[in-house]
């Protein structure tokens, strides 16, 4: 699964990707200086991993991961290809998801650029957030008039009656465009309706995380009290989207000290753990994913499903051979396990349920699969 970052030139994009994967890429003050997007692939934090580990004395821990996109800086007129946009919205097309960092501090030595070549003095974190939105909205509206194009002859007549089902379809959405709301907030009539929006790829359908990004000296203050965020908030709260309040330079420190350091500078904050970790696991949450778990000596592992995701499926994470000659999975909840001790114990009290095809996993499930090789 991959997370785009997005936002303006100069937001803290990049500063914030360097924190999130250690990958160095270039923070620099001035436009575009991110034209590859860089990829980097984080873990997922789970302190739960380490105390299963420790219950199994596993020899390894693997937890789960979500890669990160970072997306050059867009620019008012990217639809119409300013700014090198038909290149960035391609990759923007390529995620599963977006986090859109909001510049919401001032700092005269930090260009703010919205348009191309054209910088600004005043801070609008709103006007930012519409620039970024209309212009997903501008390129979306052109991947619909193509649509509707093609399929044009086909839905005249009526007698291709999926045609012509898909021709209002996507006139009600071009209108829904127009109107400069999202494709994610359209409200579909049915699975007919569903499969047409989303064989668009359209940019907007994808969910959005809005990364408030602070000053250091706004670290541990009260969000509210900081008015650029509580203009995000409230915007957010309009496209029912969440907000996470973040300093993408402290950030960036944190990330290169050591873990002892880190949290002693965090608690001087008041801080039980880094805004990093709070992303990581937002982002890991916008995209309906969760966590069951599998445990022994060899390895304790965090798989990564997505939520309603039924025991065979979810099998399937592990090897192909577990969904097909699926038999059951034996499932013990996390925090019943850790509170007994042991498997065993777990047994003994009746905790471990035997669950049949038709069960859905939930997050902190502790699971063995039992599958039959001869189903294949």
């Amino acid at each position: 699964m991959k997370l785009g970052v997005v936002g303006l030139p100069n937001v803290g994009k990049s500063t914030l990707f360097n924190a999130i994967t250690h990958a160095g890429a270039e923070a620099a003050n001035y436009p575009f200086c991110t034209i590859e997007p860089n990829v980097g692939v984080v873990t997922v934090p789970d302190e739960r991993l380490d105390k299963l580990a420790a219950l199994y004395s596993s020899k390894k821990v693997t937890p789960a991961i979500i890669e990160f996109v970072d997306i050059a800086g867009l620019v008012k007129g990217a639809s119409r290809g300013e700014g090198l946009g038909n290149k960035f919205l391609s990759h923007i097309r390529e995620v599963d998801a977006i986090v859109h960092v909001v510049r919401c501090f001032e700092d005269a030595n930090i260009v703010h650029e919205v348009e191309a070549n054209k910088l600004v003095d005043e801070i609008d974190p709103i006007e930012d957030v519409t620039t970024i939105n209309l212009e997903l909205i501008l390129a979306d509206m052109d991947t619909v008039q193509k649509r509707m194009d093609r399929i044009k002859s086909a839905a005249r007549g009526g007698a291709d009656k999926d045609a012509a089902a898909e021709w209002e379809f996507l006139q009600k959405l071009y209108a829904h465009l127009e109107s400069e709301q999202p494709a994610r907030t359209f409200p579909l009539q049915d699975k007919a309706q569903e499969g047409f929006l989303y064989n668009l790829f359209l940019l907007t359908v994808k969910p959005v995380l809005y990364a408030a990004n602070i000053a250091e000296e706004d670290m541990g203050k009260d969000e509210n009290l900081n008015l650029f965020v509580v203009k995000v908030k409230e915007f957010a709260q309009k496209e029912g989207n969440e907000v996470l309040v973040i300093c993408a330079r402290t950030e960036e420190e944190l990330s290169q000290m050591e873990p002892d350091e880190a949290a002693m500078f965090l608690e001087e904050f008041g801080l039980k753990e880094s805004g990093l970790n709070r992303l990581i696991q937002k982002s890991y949450a916008l995209l309906g994913l969760i966590s069951y778990l599998t445990a022994g000596e060899k390895e304790t592992r965090a798989w990564t499903i997505t939520k309603g995701m039924k025991a065979p499926q979810a099998a399937g994470k592990i090897h192909s051979d577990f969904e097909k000659g699926f038999i059951r999975a034996d499932v013990v909840d996390y925090n019943v396990l850790i509170e007994l001790g042991s498997l065993v114990a777990a047994k003994e009290k009746g905790k471990v349920r035997s669950e049949g095809k038709e069960y859905v996993v939930k997050d902190g499930d502790v699971v063995e699969f039992f599958f039959n090789v001869s189903k294949r």
